[in-house]
């Protein structure tokens, strides 16, 4: 990203635990993987350390994607 600057990423999940104002994204980092690995379970704190993943996949479509740093608020 130009300037280190993170990049902007909106969300409609709003029980996340990132979730923050105006629907922005407050991870510090951000794992996305296709359908297919959705149950996968990647040995990785998120949105603070190294997402232990290096494969590589092609999804035809936004909705055959998922997000893997979901994590539900705590109550």
């Amino acid at each position: 990203m130009p300037n280190g600057n993170k990049p902007i990423v909106k969300c409609s999940v709003s029980n996340c635990t990132y979730w923050g104002e105006h629907n922005l994204c407050q991870a510090d980092a951000i794992m996305i993987d296709i359908d297919q690995h959705a149950n996968k379970q990647y040995n990785a704190e998120f949105a603070g350390e190294s997402f232990d993943s290096d494969h590589q996949d092609k999804a035809g479509t936004s909705s055959a994607t998922c997000c893997h740093t979901f994590r539900p608020k705590s109550s």
